[in-house]
């Protein structure tokens, strides 16, 4: 069965190049009506440019509806007002990608505070706010979807990347708790990680790996995360056409007591405590009281 989009609005934040483009095509080639947002900066976030209204053309030659926004998704009351605007054109707001981002790539002996923050509060910060401005609506109209953007670096690291990496965690971990809230207002909250050939990684990958790695080959994950029948709660990979799952899992553990409650306890038992055999992937935090729970009582 086609997904399709029609009938529902969709916007994407920093899609005015690389991802956050594909994605606004491929919603508006399926029905969708589009708010390309984009700053319009270049990687590090500094610049600006008409990249949203070169898409917004785009979309509209090939028969699409959309239009653009400068908004900062560092600024609250412009995303709010964003969000104003697509209702009061299209009458709703159903469909959010967190998708803009800045890289400030240096060892985090020779990174200046400044760039930690600045980096957290575009990807973070920025995603926390895109989507609050939007979360009444989808309250309100018992639907929404939601996809934050984590990356391979905030889940397992990468040299040089500590703000990026902080920054990329923390919107798998905002994940985690919007999938629950939103839960009763049919709002589904998932993260992609992809790997792709943008400018943000032109540097990073060879000409060939560029090529294989170009962003349309992202969208398939990213718009089926977004979809009326997606599934929730979900860490997805994405790259090259290949789509992985990503889990956050908690071992069985080991109860220590008497002698054993202490640091050389721990370090005793450090292999039973890091056993995977029956580990677990949790579905709330609240897991892990219940797991201690089941260990004092025997189980």
């Amino acid at each position: 069965m086609s997904i399709r989009f029609d009938d529902k609005v969709a916007i994407v934040t920093g899609a005015g190049g690389g991802l956050g483009r594909e994605y606004a095509l491929e919603l508006a080639r399926r029905g969708a009506k589009v708010v390309v947002n984009d700053l319009g900066g270049d990687r590090t976030g500094t610049g600006a440019s008409d990249a949203a209204q070169k898409v917004v053309a785009e979309i509209e030659a090939a028969g699409g509806t959309a239009m653009a926004n400068g908004a900062s998704v560092t600024d609250y009351e412009q995303m709010a007002e964003m969000v104003a605007r697509a209702k009061e054109k299209w009458g709703g707001v159903h469909v959010l990608i967190n998708n803009a981002g800045v890289l400030r790539d240096k060892t985090f002996a020779k990174m200046e505070p400044a760039d930690f923050e600045f980096v957290v509060k575009v990807h973070l910060i920025g995603s926390a706010f895109a989507t609050k401005a939007c979360w009444e609506t989808f309250r309100e109209q018992n639907y929404g979807r939601i996809l934050m953007t984590a990356s391979s670096t905030g889940l397992f690291g990468n040299f040089g990347q500590a703000n990026y990496g902080a920054a990329k965690l923390g919107l798998a971990g905002l994940t985690k708790t919007l999938y629950l809230e939103g839960a009763k207002n049919n709002i589904k909250v998932n993260t992609i990680a992809p790997v792709a050939g943008t400018r943000m990684t032109e540097d990073l990958f060879p000409a060939e790996a560029f090529k294989a790695f170009s962003p349309e080959k992202v969208v398939p994950a990213a718009l089926f995360l977004v979809s009326e029948d997606a599934p929730t709660n979900q860490i997805v990979g994405a790259g090259a056409g290949v789509f992985q799952a990503s889990y956050v899992t908690l071992t069985e553990g080991k109860l220590l007591t008497g002698e054993d409650l202490s640091p050389e306890g721990v370090q005793k038992y450090w292999a039973e405590i890091t056993n995977r055999t029956g580990e677990i992937v949790p579905e709330s935090g609240a897991a892990q009281s219940m797991l201690i729970g089941k260990k004092l009582a025997g189980g």
